[in-house]
C-alpha cells in the first residue's frame, strides 16, 4: 500500500482516538443499564428499550441534528459548556458525542445479551454468603459476563471509527480538528472523485472487519 500522506494519517489517528473516547463515554452507561434491563421487568420497559435502540435506526443525520439542537449556541447544553471552556459544536468532543451516541445501542444490546446469560443463582449465592449487592456484581457477574462485555466494548470501538452522518452535523469537516476516516473519505470523493480514496477506505475496510472479527472471536468464546 502506498504510503499515506499526513493528513491521511491524521484522519486515521483522529479516527482512533475518538473511537477509543467514544467507548469509554460508551461502557459505563451500556454496562448499567444492560445489567438492569438484564434482571428487571417494569411497565414502561418497552418504552425505555425503544429510546434506547432509537439512534440504532433513526437516521444518522437526524441524530446528529438532535445534537446540534441540543449542542448548539441556543441549545439546553452547548452555553454551559461553553462557558466551562468546553464548547461541543465543530470541535473534536463533538466526534466523540456523536460517535458514542451512534455507538451506544450495539454495546448496551451485547451487554444485555452477556447479563441475560448469567446464571442468576450464582450472584444470588455470593450474596446469601454475605457479599453486598456492588460486591456480587464486581466479583460473580460481569466476570460471567466479561466476555460479552469485551464484545460490547469492540463493537462499540468499530461503530465509532466508522461513524460519519451524525459526525458531519455535529462536529462538521475541520482537517486536524474533526475530519475522521470516513468524514476524509467524504472528502476525498468531494474533491477528486471516488477513484481517489481507495486507501482511506481501505483502511475503514480493514479496521471494521478487524473489529468484527474479534467480536465474533469473543462472541464465540462466550457460547462455550
Amino acid at each position: 500500500m502506498t504510503v499515506l500522506s499526513a493528513a491521511e494519517w491524521e484522519a486515521l489517528r483522529l479516527s482512533a482516538l475518538v473511537g477509543l473516547g467514544a467507548t469509554v463515554v460508551v461502557m459505563p452507561p451500556a454496562i448499567v443499564l444492560g445489567r438492569l434491563l438484564a434482571v428487571t421487568s417494569f411497565r414502561g420497559r418497552a418504552f425505555v428499550e425503544t429510546a434506547l435502540l432509537l439512534p440504532l435506526v433513526l437516521p444518522p443525520v437526524v441524530t446528529g441534528y438532535v445534537l446540534l439542537v441540543l449542542f448548539g449556541r441556543r441549545g439546553p447544553l452547548g452555553p454551559a459548556l461553553a462557558a466551562l471552556g468546553m464548547p461541543v459544536v465543530f470541535t473534536w468532543r463533538a466526534c466523540v458525542i456523536a460517535s458514542a451516541v451512534m455507538a451506544f445501542p450495539l454495546a448496551y444490546r451485547a451487554c444485555r445479551s452477556a447479563f441475560e446469560e448469567v446464571d442468576p443463582r450464582l450472584p444470588a449465592a455470593a450474596r446469601t454468603l454475605g457479599a453486598s449487592r456492588a460486591d456480587a456484581f464486581f466479583s460473580v457477574t460481569l466476570p460471567l459476563a466479561k466476555r460479552g462485555v469485551l464484545s460490547a466494548m469492540v463493537l462499540a470501538f468499530a461503530r465509532s471509527v466508522g461513524e460519519f452522518g451524525a459526525t458531519i452535523v455535529l462536529a462538521g469537516n475541520i482537517e486536524g480538528e474533526t475530519r475522521t476516516l470516513p468524514v476524509a473519505v467524504f472528502q476525498e470523493i468531494q474533491s477528486k472523485g471516488a477513484e481517489g480514496v481507495w486507501r482511506l477506505a481501505a483502511l475503514c475496510v480493514l479496521l471494521a472487519a478487524g473489529a468484527l472479527i474479534a467480536s465474533e472471536i469473543l462472541a464465540r468464546r462466550t457460547r462455550r
